[in-house]
């Protein structure tokens, strides 16, 4: 008895021995928080932190204790942490994120794909914008990213370019600001150069590939590309950036921001301008834009307004380069010049100008759009698990393009014989007046095993679209501005959708998402060739997604997932379909198996199927503008191996690589040509298990990065593209050769006296002076022979690109 009663007293010492619990506290930056309070909730003791950020608890009990910090201006934080008996003391470290911040990253985050999901995405990084953001536009910010190939009219990556991912073409990528949708609602492609410069207000990029989740916006088809300008600084700053370089290219912008004022207000302000003359010939840019934000921060919740506008007036070079004259084959380029009916002039400027060559010769041949942005964003933490997002959107677009017309006859205009003549030269404007507004909300609920996110959106799009004749050679008679045509476009879409993610085990994710869509669209008027319009369509939509994903041990995961897009077809779909045919939505089942794993070897590998139903593709044929006529084919698919790597070879030395592989088949295609040897005959040729037109099977990349020294960095950047055929015939003299190209980027940061950071960007671009085309587009027709034209648009040769960026 006398020896358990002394292990009695000796036990009871040793638990009441006092113990130490100390450590710092920082924001995310690693800068210590000065005064920063800390509370044992269980005990109701508290402290602060010294000038190094550092606090201390003594003589505490063992046990389990739970260790709230606070800071004004951030979001709170609490750990538990467990004292063993006899221990002499633990150290507990904070990071605390600023509140603006962290209401910001509520809605992103609602937005957002997390890790855990399982759908294959890329998140790119504002550092990595910044180091490339030299004024070209965003897609070729993006061209190193996976499964990848960007293309520009004027061949120097400003004013009018275009992306595609896995052979999506823009219409099929569904591109959101905010969660703001920006996809033209009825031609439902992306016109970046209506976005100048928004790279330079841009936080972060996130791009999914396929379907993904219903937050990555209710269009999301082939792949997403979700951009964000949320993020405001809460410390004063003022940056001058101005980058010149080849073809005359300048760009000028300047930002400022007032910091966290009173702990309730920011506001973030941006100008910029860009010009370039362009590669081709008269293809110039004229660019300017503005951002503006201010923020309201009260408790728990965040009020936001955003405005920003885009002003392009870039000089048409849509038409392409014949074939023949990249070939500088004279016969050929004749040839060309009398099956498409070209004057003595345009023969001349064909003859003479080389790759460089544009078909355009007007002066004022230009597109001339602005568009204005509105955003309101609202978001609330009711608790640690609960939060609500909201946004309302406005749109305004307003512009037209401009386009001089040599001896067009006055009947395909509405009008009569003008002074005894039935044709004559002519100028006329072709205008778009646009609407677009909505409602995004969100409530997002978050426990320890299970995360809930349903939401839902309603959008409205109102478009006029009307042409005039600013000027004719005989028209004398007629009113100023005469409208020759007028129509209008209207769109409404709702959507809701409901998203689960449990875990299961903590190895086990089971993801479940699903989405309902309404898309009503009418097109009433006149149409620009005289005929009459009359649209009216009401499409409903069910697109479930389903997915697992799987922790692995050293920090790796495998998933799987499945995801059905649908998608409704374009204005054009429906304008140019032939006579009593009726464009049908399209469907998509996309099923995503991938491996991934991070660490000084990063790999990603991502096996993907997109089995299509009525897919619209390219007929061959254009309309009046140049943009491709498709057609619904009954079955398709794409096939392909994602592999995304990455390894960090020593301290000075790291290599990025990404290389995609696919098969991408129709199942059976009708050609369309017209034989006009004797009458307007349409002739159809039918093609089995051909290739999807613009649809490399090989795309590949490479990034080697060295930093000798902290503040430089040298990336030698390297693409491959495959050969893409240009319609969907698998006919080999209508392809896009493959094409590898070489990008070298410095970026060297430094700082002087009165300067909190400077950085000077130096970038050359097709370092090897490759010879070669990005896009293209091809037709045929019967004359006798059958004649078959393809245009492609030639990308600039070797050029440089030099910026220096001032920060205060």
């Amino acid at each position: 008895m006398k020896l358990f009663l002394l292990c009695l007293a000796l036990l009871c010492h040793v638990s009441s021995v006092a113990q130490n619990l100390s450590g710092y506290v920082y924001d995310t930056g690693g800068k210590p928080l000065v005064a920063a309070n800390i509370v044992l909730l269980n005990l109701d003791r508290g402290t602060s932190t010294n000038s190094e950020g550092y606090y201390k608890f003594e003589n505490l009990n063992g046990g389990l204790h739970a260790v709230e910090v606070s800071y004004i201006g951030y979001k709170a934080k609490t750990k538990s942490i467990k004292l063993g008996i006899g221990e002499e003391g633990k150290s507990l470290n904070f990071d605390l994120q600023e509140q603006s911040e962290y209401l910001n990253e509520l809605i992103i985050s609602s937005l957002r794909i997390g890790e855990e999901e399982p759908f294959t995405h890329v998140d790119i990084s504002r550092e990595y914008i910044e180091q490339r953001n030299l004024g070209q536009d965003i897609p070729f910010l993006l061209n190193h990213t996976p499964s990848t190939v960007v293309t520009s009219d004027a061949g120097t990556g400003i004013g009018y370019t275009g992306i595609r991912i896995r052979g999506s073409d823009p219409t099929r990528i569904n591109v959101t600001i905010n969660g703001i949708p920006y996809n033209d609602p009825e031609s439902q492609g992306v016109f970046w150069v209506n976005l100048p410069d928004f790279a330079s207000t841009t936080n972060d990029i996130q791009i999914t590939r396929g379907v993904g989740a219903s937050t990555n916006g209710s269009g999301a088809f082939g792949a997403s590309i979700n951009m964000s300008s949320l993020k405001s600084n809460n410390k004063a700053y003022g940056t001058l950036s101005n980058s010149v370089g080849s073809f005359n290219t300048r760009k000028h912008t300047i930002a400022l921001g007032t910091g966290l004022l009173n702990d309730k207000f920011t506001f973030d302000g941006r100008l910029s301008t860009i010009k370039s003359d362009g590669y081709i010939d008269r293809a110039t840019a004229n660019l300017n834009s503005y951002y503006l934000s201010g923020s309201y921060y009260t408790g728990n919740s965040t009020i936001k307004a955003i405005t920003f506008s885009g002003h392009e007036v870039t000089y048409q070079s849509w038409w392409g380069t014949p074939q023949s004259r990249l070939d500088g084959n004279p016969a050929s380029m004749l040839a060309h010049a009398a099956n498409n009916g070209l004057s003595e002039s345009q023969t001349n400027n064909l003859l003479n100008s080389g790759r460089t060559y544009n078909f355009y010769e007007y002066e004022n041949q230009v597109d001339d759009y602005q568009q204005d942005h509105y955003q309101l964003h609202f978001s609330h933490e009711a608790s640690k698990q609960l939060s609500l997002t909201a946004a309302l959107h406005y749109t305004k677009g307003k512009g037209f393009f401009e386009q001089f017309k040599a001896d067009d006859d006055y009947e395909d205009y509405g009008l009569s014989m003008q002074n005894g003549k039935e044709s004559g030269d002519l100028v006329r404007r072709r205008w778009l007046d646009n609407d677009f507004y909505g409602v995004v909300v969100g409530v997002d609920k978050q426990s320890d095993n299970l995360s809930i996110n349903v939401g839902g959106a309603y959008h409205i799009y109102e478009g006029d679209h009307f042409g005039e004749i600013i000027w004719g050679q005989h028209l004398e008679d007629i009113e100023k501005d005469y409208r020759y045509y007028d129509n209008t476009g209207n769109k409404s879409e709702a959507n809701l959708y409901s998203k689960f993610s449990i875990n299961a085990t903590p190895n086990l994710n089971v993801y479940t998402d699903l989405q309902v869509r309404s898309v009503d669209y009418r097109v009433d008027g006149i149409d620009n060739d005289q005929r009459k319009l009359s649209v009216d369509d009401q499409l409903f939509f069910f697109n479930p997604k389903f997915g697992l994903s799987y922790k692995l041990q050293n920090r790796s995961k495998l998933y799987f997932s499945y995801a059905r897009g649908s998608r409704e077809p374009d204005r054009n779909d429906y304008v140019d379909a032939a006579n009593g045919v009726t464009p049908q939505p399209e469907f998509l089942n996309d099923f995503e198996l991938g491996y991934g794993k991070e660490g000084r070897i990063s790999l990603n590998a991502n096996l993907y199927y997109m089995q299509y139903k009525d897919q619209l593709v390219p007929t061959g044929a254009l309309n009046d503008v140049g943009s491709t006529i498709r057609m619904n084919v009954p079955d398709s698919y794409r096939l392909g191996l994602e592999l995304d790597a990455g390894y960090q070879i020593s301290n000075e030395l790291s290599w990025a690589a990404n290389l995609t592989l696919s098969k991408n088949k129709i199942s059976a295609f009708t050609e369309i040509i017209y034989d006009y040897t004797t009458s307007f005959d349409i002739v159809e040729n039918t093609y089995e298990d051909t290739d999807i037109s613009f649809s490399p099977s090989i795309v590949g990349g490479s990034t080697f990065s060295y930093s000798p020294i902290d503040n430089f960095k040298a990336s030698l950047m390297s693409k491959y593209v495959g050969k893409q055929y240009l319609d969907n015939t698998s006919d080999e003299s209508k392809i896009i050769d493959a094409f590898f190209v070489n990008d070298l980027l410095l970026n060297f940061d430094f700082k002087f006296k009165g300067v909190e950071k400077a950085r000077i960007d130096f970038q050359v671009s097709n370092l090897l002076n490759t010879m070669y085309s990005s896009n293209g587009y091809t037709y045929s027709y019967i004359f006798g022979d059958t004649i078959t034209e393809n245009f492609y648009y030639p990308q600039a040769g070797i050029n440089v690109l030099l910026g220096l960026t001032i920060g205060f």
